[in-house]
């Protein structure tokens, strides 16, 4: 599956356009990250376990969108988005969506 921000794809055209896909997870703050990301706020530098906790919350958004573009018979997702939100205090959503399409080559 062709994943892309860009709303064309070098050699394919988009021959059918199968509608919005997305996928999203909702994670939480824990406790023990926020008191190992507390001291790293005092002493500065990057919070590393709150970027892995996000890096990992992206790529299971960006898998639900994947599966559920599979599920419409796509060959392609193009004009790939994240978005985020806070839920609750402590917890966000992270979203990705985009354009499922069914591809043909160029020419």
């Amino acid at each position: 599956m062709i994943v892309t921000t860009t709303e064309e794809i070098p050699g394919h055209e988009i021959i059918e356009i199968l509608g919005l896909v997305r996928g999203n997870t909702v994670r939480a703050r824990h406790l023990g990250r926020d008191i190992l990301a507390g001291l790293r706020n005092v002493v500065g530098g990057e919070i590393k376990e709150y970027t892995e906790m996000l890096s990992k919350a992206r790529e299971e958004a960006l898998q639900r969108m994947v599966a559920e573009a599979s599920g419409l018979g796509a060959d392609a997702v193009v004009g790939v988005r994240f978005a985020t939100s806070q839920t609750m205090a402590g917890a966000a959503e992270i979203l990705a969506y985009g354009t499922a399409v069914k591809l043909g080559k160029k020419g």
